[in-house]
């Protein structure tokens, strides 16, 4: 049986089968095809509009579809109301509190963003931290950040600490 000549439909054994190397890589059968060819006469099946349909704009040469246009229907930009103003110039802060700090850190520690960010303290995408009053602080750090709320710099020095503008 395995002397007869194999039907086309049997896979090569094993041992007949050669080891995938750059000299024998192909693409996998049904991956390539070749280019349709558009209005090169009826007997293609994509003669007489080429797939473009029957007259209007999209039938035409040098044809764009303007960004955001729905067939003259009002586009969703338009459709949708607008409020408020959104300020390019904004500042996010992360913000971090007195109680969360002195839980996590000794005394002594010198408290900055990345240290606050390595933690888990800080997170999501702005780029500088505000530090805010909520607790109390009995241990003497001192603590780096881009802002501090009045209250946060008052209790932070009362506890013997610092409070470092950066």
């Amino acid at each position: 049986m395995r002397d007869e000549k194999k039907s086309r439909g049997e896979r090569k054994s094993r041992d007949e089968r050669k080891p995938i190397d750059l000299s024998n890589l192909r693409p996998p059968k049904g991956a390539k095809h070749s280019k349709k060819r558009v209005g090169r006469g009826q007997g293609s099946g994509q003669g007489a509009q080429a797939g473009r349909g029957h007259k209007g704009a999209q039938s035409r040469s040098g044809y764009k579809r303007k960004v955001g246009f729905e067939g003259g229907q009002m586009p969703l930009k338009r459709r949708v109301p607008k409020r408020g103003f959104h300020n390019p110039f904004s500042i996010e802060y992360s913000v971090v509190n007195l109680d969360s700090i002195a839980e996590r850190f000794d005394a002594g520690t010198v408290v900055t963003p990345e240290l606050l960010r390595e933690i888990g303290l800080v997170k999501g995408t702005a780029d500088r931290v505000k530090v805010l009053a909520r607790g109390d602080i009995a241990k003497v750090l001192t603590i780096k950040a881009h802002k501090f709320s009045g209250k946060a710099e008052e209790k932070i020095a009362a506890a013997g600490g610092a409070a470092e503008t950066l």
